[in-house]
């Protein structure tokens, strides 16, 4: 079930989030609690952060922000994870697809995001769904335990096709 997160869900995001696999790809190193709720604070009041219950437990999460004015038939997605203990399961296949498939109902023609250049897993998952690298953002993405910065990929799904895509 997809439904907007509320203040009772901070722990369970909490947990998603700061795992050690999640967080890496996520947009803050390590915080403790009490850090992390102002973030969290501020995504609940978004009105458009997104939990997503499997049996009754929060199992991932995500944030869509509807673009405006000539581009408000685009949606981004952000701040996006599954809960580690559903690896493989199919859980983000299904989260996803139902994601899009509420964003399309909503009007929604094309999905945005952005992906770190080494999480290839994830690169892969999304091509599976139908998203297509659109560019990279060269050293976008800093992690406060690695000297380097990571590119970031940006990937688009159109939902249905569209006129347009004139190159100049």
């Amino acid at each position: 079930m997809h439904r907007l997160a509320s203040a009772s869900d901070f722990a369970s995001v909490y947990s998603i989030y700061m795992h050690e696999e999640v967080v890496p790809f996520l947009g803050f190193d390590p915080l403790s609690k009490e850090e992390f709720e102002p973030i969290f604070a501020s995504l609940v009041r978004s009105n458009s952060f997104f939990v997503v219950e499997l049996e009754g437990v929060v199992k991932g999460f995500y944030r869509v922000t509807r673009h405006e004015g000539r581009a408000n038939h685009s949606a981004y997605l952000g701040t996006l994870a599954v809960s580690p203990d559903e690896k493989g399961s199919g859980f983000a296949f299904s989260m996803m697809t139902e994601a899009i498939k509420n964003l399309s109902a909503k009007g929604i023609l094309r999905v945005e995001l952005m992906l770190e250049a080494d999480n290839p897993r994830a690169l892969a998952f999304y091509k599976k769904l139908g998203f297509v690298q659109e560019g990279i953002m060269r050293s976008a993405y800093k992690r406060s335990n690695q000297a380097h910065y990571i590119d970031e990929f940006f990937l688009a799904k159109l939902l249905q096709p569209l006129l347009g895509g004139i190159n100049v």
